[in-house]
């Protein structure tokens, strides 16, 4: 009937059906077959269960596994350069005109080879699951041309056949304008829909397409000409919107139908009626506003007020968010923006992967995927709570126990 149980654990379900906060199961067990959880509940109401090899969760809290679902972590060189500038008053986008910012990275990764972008992405990424991470997505958007563009994406794809979690691409041409079509913007968003987009499509490549709509980004009249290019070829769709200013890119987002608009410090009410009726996931970066010490929060009371879900990632990146823990931007979900422990845990879990368009996993119910983390705690809001010290103990995927440490 079953492959094995998991037992002797509190299980944190997530699960609207439990009665309890946080879906919380003193002394619980989890059945599992083929991947797939067949049967939660308390250890003693499993019945049947005779001769199904056990696993000991050794009273630790068990959770769904934690979901990353806004990195950049294929990349190549530093931009610590640019954090001592800030220090000394320049802003990002002064720091983004004078050729540095996403541009910087652009060049290093151009000069990286595959295999070098490999291995510094795998020591990240092996850092990241410490943090519990079951399930992540990674951007490309640092090549800015065809041959690096698919570079980046390939690493990607080497990353999720050789770590155990689940790893989703997505492609992010639009990151920002390459020097060589400086003066050519619509050559460049050209580029993007007559080559880019076919060839990432051709080798699959990437599940979802993103982009970023700013003043010092792409216009909503350049993302609309690459997002119906990309919904034409079958991608879901992501945003970085109204990070910086407001700019519309949410709304155009939603009237597009894409999964989620990220950052979000500058939207508006009826852009996020616009997310509420379009069945959008707000994903919150919390690390971003962090390190560039913004002032203007998203607003989480309009996001609450029209039951607009919220995630939480850690957006990875070598220039405005160098993080690599799920927890600690839990914390700053918590203490910067306002949210309840709750609402964290579930903006990286069940939330964050509404945000991916997955539907299979981030809550521990019958016929989720059998993805969760263990952990000691005393109590869930631990997460939001305890900064700079959570680790997971222990980790499964699809039901099979895989190394947290990960090299």
């Amino acid at each position: 009937m079953w492959d094995e149980i998991w037992e002797n654990c509190t299980l944190v379900t997530l699960d609207p059906a439990q009665p309890t906060p946080y879906g919380l199961i003193a002394d619980g067990a989890i059945a599992v077959r083929e991947g797939k959880i067949t049967w939660v509940g308390r250890r003693a109401d499993l019945e049947d269960a005779a001769g199904i090899p056990r696993r000991d969760a050794e009273g630790y809290f068990l959770t769904p596994g934690f979901i990353d679902c806004h990195t950049h972590l294929v990349y190549s060189g530093s931009r610590i350069d640019e954090f001592e500038k800030r220090q000394q008053g320049m802003s990002y986008a002064e720091i983004a005109a004078a050729g540095g910012g996403i541009l910087s990275t652009v060049r290093a990764t151009r000069d990286a080879s595959e295999q070098q972008l490999y291995d510094s992405a795998a020591a990240r990424l092996g850092k990241l699951a410490t943090g519990g991470m079951t399930t992540l997505e990674i951007k490309s958007g640092y090549g800015l041309d065809l041959e690096n563009e698919l570079k980046m994406l390939r690493v990607i794809r080497k990353l999720d056949e050789n770590f155990p979690h689940d790893i989703r691409a997505t492609f992010l041409g639009a990151h920002a304008l390459p020097p060589e079509y400086a003066d050519n913007r619509q050559g460049y968003i050209d580029l993007i829909c007559e080559q880019m987009l076919p060839a990432i499509a051709r080798e699959k490549l990437a599940h979802a397409v993103d982009g970023f709509c700013e003043n010092i980004g792409f216009t909503t009249g350049e993302i609309r000409q690459i997002f119906q290019r990309a919904q034409d070829l079958g991608f879901a769709l992501k945003l970085h919107a109204e990070q910086l200013s407001h700019c519309g890119g949410t709304a155009l987002a939603a009237g597009l139908n894409a999964l989620s608009a990220d950052h979000l410090e500058y939207v508006d009410e009826a852009a996020v009626k616009a997310m509420a009726e379009s069945d959008m996931t707000a994903v919150l970066l919390p690390g971003a506003f962090y390190f560039l010490r913004e002032t203007k929060k998203p607003p989480i009371d309009l996001f609450r007020k029209h039951h607009v879900p919220m995630a939480i990632a850690t957006d990875h990146n070598p220039g405005t968010s160098p993080t690599l823990s799920l927890p600690l931007m839990m914390n700053m979900a918590a203490v910067l923006f306002g949210l309840t422990p709750e609402e964290c845990l579930r903006g990286v879990t069940v939330n964050a992967a509404r945000a991916l368009g997955l539907t299979d996993r981030g809550i521990l119910n019958v016929g989720s995927r059998a993805d969760f983390a263990l952990w000691d705690i005393d109590h869930p809001a631990a997460f939001a709570c305890e900064f700079g010290m959570l680790q997971c103990r222990r980790m499964a995927r699809d039901g099979r126990e895989v190394p947290v440490h990960w090299e």
